[in-house]
């Protein structure tokens, strides 16, 4: 039977967090670190694939994998500022003083997992607008294979229209949770 366990994080904890995102942003001004963070994150991604992990842990750590297409689909086409945003709330995935080391025994990713639940959370209108918009790209490919269509003629066209109402939509959405109530991460 599943059990549910609610964690309180406290305002230090999280501003400890926001200091890592931080700390990532400085690291990005870094030639080069926008590819490391990536491939960091991407080589966390597959630890945690290949290492027997509790269940609620790999399903949170395996989460980032979409955090990495977004920032990796060349025809999402976020700006430069969004996608080093997404890459400095990574960051905390390469950051050697993270809380809990990985590779201590059964809990080395715990903190990891937290971490990304937070990060998933915080950018769960961005990640639902890339999903929808990722749903449509295969959609319409496949609609205009089965009309005899070729889907790469044309294709910045239809795709553009759809990835503007999206991209408008999130960042509308951004904007409004700034203002709103509760903390928030400064992520983008």
């Amino acid at each position: 039977m599943p059990l549910d366990i609610t964690i309180t994080l406290s305002d230090d904890d999280l501003q400890r967090i926001q200091e890592t995102i931080d700390k990532g942003k400085t690291a990005l001004a870094t030639a080069g670190n926008a590819t490391q963070i990536e491939e960091a994150a991407s080589e966390l991604i597959e630890k945690a694939r290949e290492i027997d992990l509790p269940e609620f842990i790999t399903d949170r750590v395996l989460k980032l994998q979409i955090l990495l297409n977004m920032v990796r689909d060349d025809e999402w086409k976020l700006t430069e500022e969004e996608r080093n945003s997404i890459r400095s709330a990574l960051y905390y995935f390469v950051d050697p003083e993270d809380v809990i080391p990985d590779d201590v025994p059964g809990i080395g990713f715990l903190d990891d997992a937290i971490y990304a639940e937070i990060v998933i959370q915080e950018l769960q209108s961005e990640i639902r607008m890339y999903e929808e918009f990722c749903q449509f790209r295969i959609a319409e490919e496949n609609r205009r294979r089965n009309r005899g269509l070729d889907p790469h003629v044309g294709r910045e066209d239809w795709i553009a229209d759809k990835r503007a109402i999206l991209h408008a939509r999130m960042r509308e959405r951004r904007a409004l949770s700034r203002g709103g109530r509760g903390w928030r991460m400064r992520l983008l």
